[in-house]
């Protein structure tokens, strides 16, 4: 921890709780921390990838921005597992479906994660990695969305470095290895996560189908996104953050 602050990062050791949630968007992070915390303060505001602590019935969580893509939560996540302490990171975003099967406001648990990135390639492992999730988390949120009653689907999700593909077919051959859903970063923080021995999940909700031109309006995707919120926050409990 004496390597703070960083670049990225203005906080100093101890301001940032063990358990971070990481949606893209950093005014998103400044909304939840505001509508779900206690007690809260800003930690960060360099380039503006805003991040709060505070608690949440009665434990420490912070939300921080990861920003957009592999690179930008690759950086932020490594500095938080390695430089501030952080035991676990719950990436909480939107994403669009791609199984056949998926349906708009799904939620998705992202128990691996798929990718057309070359952000492995530093760890030089002789053969493929799997970028996969902490199953303590997995399990976790798996039982709390039953619990809740919000439809969860766990399994492989697609983190790619492209969202506008030339490739018009890609989608349908991840679609046809049972991947659920597309979206941008847990390949990164899995990898991350497993390098550093630490615990990552991505909770998503499906908030567009391109292949059936389905998408939710702003207002079903804000309640959307506060059912994944709930199960998010259900995995903030110190004995899992120890």
């Amino acid at each position: 921890m004496a390597r703070t602050p960083t670049p990225h990062n203005e906080a100093v050791a101890g301001q940032i709780a063990p358990f971070v949630l990481m949606p893209g968007d950093p005014l998103r992070a400044q909304r939840l921390a505001e509508a779900y915390l206690e007690n809260v303060e800003q930690f960060n505001g360099v380039r503006n990838m805003l991040g709060y602590t505070g608690t949440y019935q009665g434990n420490p969580v912070s939300v921080m921005g990861s920003g957009m893509g592999m690179p930008s939560i690759g950086i932020y996540s490594y500095e938080l597992f390695n430089f501030y302490g952080v035991e676990s990171i719950v990436r909480i975003g939107t994403a669009g479906g791609v199984a056949p099967s998926v349906r708009l406001r799904d939620i998705v648990l992202g128990m691996g994660a798929c990718t057309d990135s070359n952000y492995a390639h530093q760890f030089n492992v002789p053969g493929t990695l799997a970028p996969i999730a902490d199953f303590g988390l997995l399990r976790r949120a798996a039982d709390a969305a039953e619990r809740l009653g919000y439809p969860a689907r766990v399994g492989n999700v697609l983190s790619s470095d492209v969202f506008y593909n030339d490739d018009r077919t890609a989608e349908q051959r991840w679609a046809k290895m049972g991947v659920l859903a597309v979206e941008m970063e847990s390949a990164a923080l899995y990898l991350n996560a497993m390098r550093a021995r630490k615990r990552a999940l991505t909770i998503l909700t499906v908030t567009d189908v391109v292949s059936r031109g389905e998408a939710l309006t702003a207002e079903e995707r804000q309640e959307s996104l506060t059912q994944m919120m709930e199960v998010a926050l259900s995995l903030a409990t110190p004995d899992l953050n120890a």
